[in-house]
C-alpha cells in the first residue's frame, strides 16, 4: 500500500504522517518535491510514486492574502487538486482531500449539512469550492473532509496568535459575531487515519465516496475562543499584559478584513459520525491540552527572557 501525503509540513500533514505509517509505505511530500503552484509537478509526483491512496493536506490558506493573490490560490486549491483527482481517476487510487467551512456564506441559522448549497464569499472560499467540484467531476474515488478553525501546537493559528497578543497588549478586541467549532489538527488526522485504514482493507468497509463534515462538537465565537485561551494562560502562570475582563467583544464591521468570513461556520457531522463510528468530542476537550502545551512553552520562554544574558 503506497500512500502519498501532500503538505507534510502543514498543521494536519505533520500530525498525519506518524498515524499513517503503520498502513503502508508513506511518501510525504513538501513544496520542494511537489509545488502545488505548478499542477504539472503534482501530476509528475503522483506518476512517479504510483500511490494507492493520495492524501492532500496542502492548501493555500492565507485567507486575506488570497484576495490579492487569486491566481496562486486558484493554482493550489483548485488546479492542483484537479490534477490529483484526474490522476486518481486514471489509476483507480483513492483521493482524501480537505475543504473548509468557507464554501458557505454563513447566513443559514442552523448547522450546515453536506448537501446544502455552497456560496463562498471570498477568493479562498471560491477556490476551495472549485477544488471540491473538480474532485467530484473527475469521477475518482474520494473522501472530502470539510473542517473549520484548524489549530495545532505548530503553524500559524488563532490560539498561538492570541497567546502572543495577550502577552503584548493590555486590551484585546475580538470579533464576537462569527461562530464555529475550533478543530484540532490532531483530531482531523486521527479521523483521517481511521478512514484511510478502511480504504487499506482488512477491516470494516470503506466510507462511501463523497463529502463529509469533520469538526469538533459544539461551537463558540472568536471572542469566546480568545477568552478560553487567555483563561488557561492565566491559570498556567503565563505572564500576561492583558488584564482580567479586558478582552472586548466587537462586531465584524469594527475589524474590517480583505476577505469576508461566514458568520455561521457550524457544520453538522452526523454523516461522518454515522459512517465511521467516530466520536467527535466538544471543541474544548481537544483545545485544552494544545493550549496548555503552548502555555508551558510560553512560560518557559518568559523565564529564559528574565534570566541572565
Amino acid at each position: 500500500m503506497n500512500i502519498v501525503i501532500f503538505g507534510r509540513n502543514g498543521q494536519v500533514g505533520r500530525e498525519l504522517e506518524p498515524l499513517l505509517a503503520s498502513l503502508g509505505r508513506i511518501v510525504p511530500l513538501d513544496r520542494g518535491q511537489a509545488d502545488l503552484e505548478r499542477p504539472e509537478s503534482v501530476r509528475d509526483a503522483i506518476r512517479r510514486e504510483r500511490p494507492d491512496i493520495i492524501v492532500n493536506a496542502a492548501a493555500y490558506t492565507a485567507v486575506d492574502r488570497a484576495e490579492s493573490e487569486p491566481e496562486k490560490a486558484r493554482l493550489v486549491n483548485a488546479e492542483s487538486v484537479a490534477a490529483m483527482a484526474d490522476e486518481a481517476a486514471r489509476t483507480g487510487a483513492w483521493l482524501v482531500h480537505y475543504s473548509t467551512d468557507y464554501v458557505f456564506d454563513g447566513t443559514q441559522p442552523g448547522s450546515y449539512v453536506e448537501t446544502d448549497a455552497t456560496c463562498p464569499m471570498s477568493v479562498y472560499g471560491r477556490t476551495k469550492c472549485a477544488g471540491e467540484e473538480a474532485v467530484a467531476a473527475s469521477g475518482c474515488r474520494h473522501l472530502v473532509f470539510r473542517t473549520s478553525w484548524v489549530y495545532a501546537t505548530h503553524g500559524a493559528n488563532f490560539p498561538r496568535t492570541i497567546l502572543r497578543l495577550a502577552q503584548e497588549r493590555p486590551e484585546l478586541s475580538i470579533v464576537d459575531d462569527q461562530t464555529g467549532a475550533p478543530t484540532s489538527a490532531a483530531r482531523i488526522a486521527a479521523v483521517t487515519a481511521a478512514a484511510v485504514a478502511r480504504l487499506a482493507g482488512g477491516g470494516p468497509p470503506p466510507l462511501p465516496p463523497g463529502i463529509y463534515h469533520l469538526t469538533a462538537a459544539g461551537a463558540t465565537s472568536w471572542h469566546g475562543y480568545a477568552e478560553f485561551v487567555v483563561e488557561l494562560a492565566r491559570a498556567a502562570g503565563v505572564p500576561l499584559a492583558v488584564g482580567p475582563g479586558r478582552i472586548r467583544p466587537i462586531p465584524s464591521r469594527e475589524y474590517p478584513q480583505p476577505a469576508r468570513r461566514p458568520a455561521n461556520s457550524r457544520l453538522d457531522t452526523t454523516k461522518l459520525r454515522t459512517a465511521l463510528g467516530a466520536a467527535l468530542p466538544p471543541w474544548e476537550d481537544d483545545a485544552r491540552p494544545v493550549v496548555e502545551s503552548l502555555c508551558q512553552a510560553a512560560r518557559a520562554a518568559a523565564g529564559r527572557g528574565a534570566g541572565p544574558a
